[in-house]
């Protein structure tokens, strides 16, 4: 279907490959630097889809869409970000985008952004995000947690059923209260009931209640969690676990809506939303014969999977930071890592998933001696467990960075098996040391762009540019954002 594109950034290397992308499957593309340049662009008629960038040189493009889908809601927007965070991909939503799509993007999901976008039939935007959204629980900038924020972004504002996937440890319960938090059921009550860890003969009062005299014991009538989550989000965890008869009672629920107390005969609405969390793979449980096949359909109207820790090594280190911060607002010491240590934590295979990650970092703020926390202190706390890699104890600087240089081209070749031969070693390496160097002097500059380019020794576009390829987001209170901007 051929559409005419306006693409607003103010790079002019990102203007240009995607309008090189965009030409090639057939559209017409007009592209646009900054707001002003996008208002007259309009001016001259509406473009089929507006893909706009946040931060631009005059102003926020977030507010800017807000008013521009206000005024055109049928025109599709679809809005690119550096800051690749829950927060973010949330705030597209709310000011009505149809997309958005996390820096850097592949210009092939761009393309079937675009294409989506001219077949949509509308959607509704979430609610504003409340004041405290900035402690929102969820990290990771990985795009494996970018698509877990844009899904949840695209279900927020509705009472589907979400069924929440992951291994032990992974924060299926962190997404379940994102949901809810950021939901228009906010205000009323989330209750999580872990479908393992009751008897079964206990399971339907616990879910439904019961009414005095209804089994021996029960002395007076108790709310159930249905009835208890009355108006806001029931979260069922490990629902894998629930015996076959609790999950015939629960599948007449979910298609009923309504439920009784055990004892009792009055049919009680079951205003709720369900999200339900699994560690099991449900689909085998169904051919098994271990969980109803309908309940599973459902449960399973929009599935979200949580990675392993493992699949996305590039959140240890952000994540590692935020637990040794927390533990310090907590009381504890406040530590630091090392390079080596970093290397460490991320070679590790970490089947405790961030649950084992936030246990270790909080033990190493109480056991490390010094301030820093080094590779030594790693090995101590991950005992036997410690990955194979070669940091001597006492490393200096030079021996730690060639530790962590050895510990990531390690990663690299477990994570893809052509890593060693494919050619791409060296550029993937100097991304990935670049990065952190990015990082550092940034922060050394108070955020500033143009100190920090100088201190590196390269101009500012440059900088710019390395910021996008490599998905580096500024903080919030980068003192170079324009006033009142977004993120980006």
């Amino acid at each position: 279907m051929t559409a005419t594109v306006l693409v607003v950034d103010d790079d002019a290397a990102i203007r240009t490959v995607v309008a090189r992308a965009l030409d090639r499957a057939g559209h017409d593309v007009v592209t646009a630097g900054s707001l002003a340049e996008m208002a007259r662009a309009l001016d001259r008629g509406l473009p089929d889809v507006l893909v706009s960038d946040v931060v631009l040189p005059d102003g926020n493009g977030l507010d800017a869409v807000a008013t521009f889908v206000r005024d055109h809601p049928r025109l599709p927007v679809i809005i690119l970000s550096a800051q690749n965070t829950l927060t973010t991909a949330v705030r597209a939503t709310e000011v009505g985008a149809y997309d958005y799509l996390p820096k850097p993007f592949d210009l092939d999901v761009l393309v079937r952004a675009v294409a989506g976008a001219l077949a949509r039939e509308g959607g509704v935007p979430v609610a504003p995000l409340g004041e405290d959204d900035a402690a929102l629980p969820l990290i990771g900038r990985s795009p494996a947690m970018q698509d877990v924020y844009r899904t949840i972004a695209r279900v927020v504002s509705n009472d589907l059923t979400v069924l929440v996937s992951g291994e032990s440890g992974t924060g299926k319960e962190l997404v379940a209260r994102a949901i809810h938090d950021l939901g228009p059921r906010r205000h009323a009550p989330f209750v999580a009931i872990n479908m393992a860890a009751i008897p079964r003969e206990l399971i339907e009062s616990e879910l439904f209640g019961h009414e005095r005299g209804a089994f021996t014991g029960a002395q007076a009538r108790a709310a159930g969690r249905f009835e208890q989550a009355g108006g806001g989000t029931l979260f069922l965890d490990e629902i894998g676990d629930m015996p076959m008869e609790a999950q015939t009672r629960l599948l007449r629920v979910l298609q009923s809506g309504e439920f009784t107390t055990v004892g009792g005969g009055r049919a009680i609405r079951a205003d709720v939303r369900i999200v339900a969390a699994t560690n099991r793979d449900l689909t085998r449980a169904v051919a098994d014969g271990r969980f109803r096949e309908d309940l599973f359909y459902r449960l399973n109207v929009v599935p979200i999977a949580l990675p392993a820790l493992r699949e996305r090594r590039q959140d240890v280190a952000l994540l590692a930071r935020h637990f040794l911060e927390r533990a310090a607002e907590a009381g504890l010491p406040r530590k630091q890592l090392d390079a080596p240590a970093i290397a460490l934590l991320e070679a590790h295979d970490w089947p405790g998933n961030v649950r084992e990650l936030e246990n270790i970092t909080r033990r190493m703020a109480v056991l490390s001696r010094d301030s820093v926390i080094g590779a030594a202190d790693v090995r101590a706390t991950l005992g036997a467990a410690s990955p194979d890699v070669t940091v001597p104890d006492g490393a200096t600087h030079d021996a730690g960075i060639e530790a962590a240089v050895t510990a990531l081209v390690g990663r690299l070749a477990r994570a893809t098996p052509d890593a060693l031969t494919d050619g791409t070693l060296y550029d993937r390496v100097i991304a990935e040391v670049e990065r952190p160097l990015i990082r550092d002097m940034l922060a050394r500059n108070g955020n500033n762009q143009l100190r920090t380019a100088r201190a590196l020794g390269i101009n500012r576009n440059t900088l710019r540019k390395r910021l996008d390829s490599l998905g580096i987001a500024l903080d919030a209170d980068d003192e170079e954002r324009p006033s009142g901007s977004g993120d980006r």
